[in-house]
């Protein structure tokens, strides 16, 4: 079988402040750097990427390989329509040059947004179906939080998502699209496609699949498939919230040897989704709350107590530069403490230049794009230096070369700050241990991540917070400025629909401009829900 193998990645916060242009993909933030041909397969071999096993599939399975182009780069604002262009038109112009095919393999995640194209992921399928033409398969792995549309559930001919939120399985999920579409190929049938649409988002760190209800509603996933044997490929994409477009959401999508098999399934799923809004539920902290709660509950030999920084995770386009948590955790006089990663390029090449076990004075983080952020000036020791090139070893990461650029970690009174040069999401011990940081022995550790951390830290932690510091991307989808969504969407479990609340917003003296403001408004203090 002569198959070709292609991903292009991004998950987009259509407010973040920062967009995806080509450096951004070339660089990785956390994944590959953008890879070609051998050297792809070379760069993600081992990795937990879904092109990684597919390439392994593709040894199992004796296909005649194509490796084109994989590309990724960190959630942010859309993909600039010149990274796109270029991206996309390579990966159409290797499909053209390797030849007659029998299969293409695509790499994507299902919420990508780019200047001039709502749905990237769509448009990505089209393309490559114009040039394979409209029978040779065509399978896609996905995040599971991708904003799917109907046209492109049938434009490809089959989706798998993830079905683990930290992502441990994206590896895994390679793997079943590429045998998915092994069958296609050798028995060159097509499966039939059901989609459903449901009714209400979930803010990010409560999708976490570690906790019910995320834990029940993706293990039934297997559970039909082993039941129904026409049953093929089950997936529930929970929805990217922070994208203002009308495909964001929640779908289910199966796909069987029958019709009505995967109507069957898909309705079932819809219904467990739509079962469990009232248990999809849980508590945030403000900045010092969250500081104070981790002390009173830090004990001897029990674990740090891991401290989520949401409101500023790069994995949902934030900037990883923020300071309300630093600040919380100087102003308590926190001991054994420590924060990670805060992107700031300048006071790392100050404190490189001022050298290790110097102490001086220093202007950490802050970012301008955040309502009412500003660095922190203070006073620091340069406890440890690093040129940033690291492997992330934990089950999310997956044994990623991580390259943070020129790095250091400054120590203030009992607080140690993990400052890089280049953006990823803290979601590996390996991120702190690279400055000279024992995670396991800390009291609290603040981590700028939402959900990923789980994957590395939750086995070391006492407890886990969740808190609300300023920062581009809320915890809760109501304090977005949507205009654009579905208007029976309700913006969180049992919350508002965007069109009630757009009704509303629609009075006069208010409309777009006071739904902007509100959104600086919830950044800038902080939202206690």
């Amino acid at each position: 079988m002569r198959v070709a193998l292609a991903g292009f990645l991004h998950e987009t916060n259509t407010f973040a402040p920062v967009p995806a242009d080509l450096a951004a993909f070339e660089t990785g933030g956390g994944y590959i750097p953008m890879s070609r041909g051998e050297e792809l397969v070379r760069r993600s071999e081992g990795v937990n990427l879904g092109i990684a096993s597919a390439l392994a599939a593709a040894r199992r399975l004796v296909w005649d390989i194509a490796p084109i182009l994989w590309a990724g780069a960190i959630p942010s604002a859309p993909v600039s329509e010149r990274a796109f262009e270029q991206i996309a038109g390579e990966i159409v112009a290797g499909l053209t040059k390797a030849g007659p095919l029998d299969g293409v393999f695509l790499d994507l995640h299902g919420a990508m947004v780019a200047d001039h194209v709502d749905d990237g992921e769509l448009e990505i399928a089209k393309r490559v179906r114009a040039v394979v033409g409209p029978t040779v398969p065509i399978v896609a792995a996905l995040d599971l939080h991708g904003n799917i549309s109907e046209e492109f559930a049938r434009c490809v001919d089959g989706l798998v998502g993830f079905r683990t939120y930290p992502h441990v399985d994206m590896a895994e999920t390679g793997t079943r699209a590429a045998d998915l579409l092994h069958r296609m190929m050798s028995t060159g049938s097509r499966p039939a496609c059901a989609f459903r649409r449901m009714g209400y988002l979930v803010p990010i760190p409560f999708q976490t699949t570690d906790t019910e209800p995320g834990r029940a509603l993706y293990a039934e996933l297997a559970k039909i498939e082993e039941a129904d044997g026409d049953v093929l490929a089950t997936s529930l994409f929970m929805g990217f919230p922070a994208a203002d477009i009308p495909d964001c959401g929640p779908t289910a999508i199966v796909y069987a040897e029958s019709t009505e098999a995967a109507e069957r399934a898909a309705e079932r799923l819809a219904l467990s989704y739509a079962d469990a809004e009232d248990r999809f539920a849980g508590q945030s902290y403000s900045a010092d709350e969250a500081v104070q709660e981790a002390r009173d509950l830090a004990g001897d030999d029990r674990g740090p107590v891991v401290i989520a920084d949401t409101q500023d995770n790069p994995g949902a386009g934030g900037v990883s530069a923020t300071t309300g948590m630093l600040r919380a955790l100087i102003a308590a006089g926190a001991e054994d403490a420590a924060l990670g990663l805060i992107l700031d390029p300048e006071t790392a090449r100050a404190a490189h230049a001022a050298g290790a076990g110097v102490r001086t004075r220093f202007r950490i983080g802050g970012h301008a794009g955040v309502p009412g952020d500003t660095p922190v000036e203070t006073e620091a020791m340069v406890e440890t230096l690093s040129d940033g090139k690291l492997r992330a070893t934990g089950p999310y990461y997956g044994g990623t070369a991580l390259d943070l650029g020129p790095s250091v970690c400054l120590r203030i009174g009992g607080v140690r700050v993990v400052v890089t040069s280049r953006i990823a999401q803290m979601a590996d011990r390996e991120m702190f241990r690279f400055v000279g940081i024992t995670p396991e022995t800390q009291k609290i550790l603040v981590v700028k991540s939402s959900t990923h951390f789980r994957a590395d830290f939750a086995p070391i932690a006492s407890d886990i917070l969740v808190a609300i510091a300023p920062g581009p991307m809320p915890l809760d989808p109501v304090d977005l400025p949507f205009t654009r969504l579905r208007p029976e969407l309700r913006l969180s479990p049992n919350g508002p629909a965007f069109g009630d609340l757009r009704a509303q917003t629609a009075r006069p003296d208010t409309g777009a401009r006071a739904g902007v403001q509100h959104h600086q408004d919830v950044i800038q203090q902080g939202r206690h829900t």
